[in-house]
This record gives C-alpha cells, sequence and structure tokens, in this order.
C-alpha cells in the first residue's frame, strides 16, 4: 500500500482481469470503449478552453458579444466530465480519504470499498434514471435552452445519461468482481 498526498497516490493502477468470463467480457468491452471516450474527453476540453479563449479575445479586443461561446464550451466541459466518469472509477480515481484506508486491515478496507461501491451503485444508477427522464422530457418538449443560440437540451441531457449509465455500470462490474466466486479482488 503507497500512502502519499499526490494524485499518484489515490489513483490505483488497471485492475486486475476478473476471472469470471461474464465479468471479464464486460469489463474489457467497457474499458476499451473508455479508452475511446478519453480520447474524445480530451479533445473535448481542449476544444472547450480554445473557444473560450477565442470567446475572451473577441470580447476585449472587438468589443463584440458572444453568445454560443459559453454554452458550447459548458456542453464540451458536461461531455467530457460525464463520459469519463467510467474511466476514472475503472481505476478508482475519484476522490478517497486516504487516511482512513491507511488504518484499516485489508479486509477491513475491503469491506468498506463493497459498501462504498454498493452505495455508489445506487446514488449513480438513481442520477442516470433521473438523467434519462430530464432526457425523455427535452426530446419530446422539444426543450432548448433559454441563450440567443438556443441549443437543444436533448444534447447534455444524453450526454449525462450516457456517462452515469456507464459510470453506474463500471460500479456494478466492480462489485460483481468483488462479490463473486473466482472474482478479482484488490
Amino acid at each position: 500500500m503507497t500512502v502519499g498526498l499526490g494524485v499518484e497516490a489515490a489513483i490505483e493502477k488497471e485492475p486486475a482481469a476478473p476471472s469470471n468470463p461474464l465479468v471479464a467480457a464486460l469489463d474489457r468491452s467497457l474499458a476499451a470503449l473508455n479508452r475511446i471516450i478519453v480520447v474524445f474527453s480530451s479533445v473535448a476540453l481542449v476544444a472547450a478552453s480554445l473557444i473560450l479563449s477565442y470567446s475572451v479575445v473577441i470580447r476585449y479586443a472587438l468589443k463584440a458579444s458572444t453568445y454560443w461561446q459559453d454554452e458550447a464550451s459548458v456542453f464540451l466541459i458536461v461531455a467530457a466530465v460525464f463520459l469519463s466518469s467510467a474511466s476514472v472509477q475503472a481505476r478508482r480515481g475519484h476522490v478517497g480519504i486516504e487516511a482512513v484506508v491507511g488504518l484499516l486491515s485489508e479486509r477491513t478496507n475491503r469491506i468498506r470499498r463493497v459498501l462504498v461501491d454498493v452505495a455508489s451503485f445506487f446514488f449513480c444508477a438513481f442520477f442516470a434514471w433521473k438523467s434519462w427522464t430530464l432526457l425523455h422530457e427535452a426530446w419530446v418538449d422539444g426543450q432548448v435552452s433559454g441563450s440567443t443560440w438556443a441549443p437543444p437540451l436533448w444534447i447534455p441531457y444524453s450526454l449525462m445519461t450516457i456517462g452515469m449509465a456507464l459510470l453506474s455500470i463500471q460500479i456494478f462490474l466492480q462489485i460483481a468482481g468483488a462479490l463473486l466466486p473466482a472474482g478479482y479482488r484488490k
């Protein structure tokens, strides 16, 4: 066990492949999808920073108003954050309390991790369901944002829905890997 305050200490290495065939197949599929999403998320963050920089220059240098830049960058950031959350969870890179982990035994940490994963799964599954209802309402009602640009709201809601569904699946796979016989242990 490593102890430290840096990000490297908080992020675990790639998990060992589960020995349960179904969990292993789902895990490999999600890992492949996560690799693609991480590249897309990186590009989206760079694009958002370029759009916001462009907006600042246009407002300052040309004294022109901008109406689409802020919303477009928010959509890109929402996409990056929500879609990449499953990849971050796969490495257990979300916020954790390292001091507590260091004080507990390995067995207690395993139980704590499963309990935290179960609670996280229920929260994320609920969030995914609520995102789906927002997506459905926005699609059926043709909702658009209140800005001058007025992009359809199904775009950010679909990104939230997909991201939270992938995160829920990732957490479920981690729970299954920890609880199933011959599952993987961290």
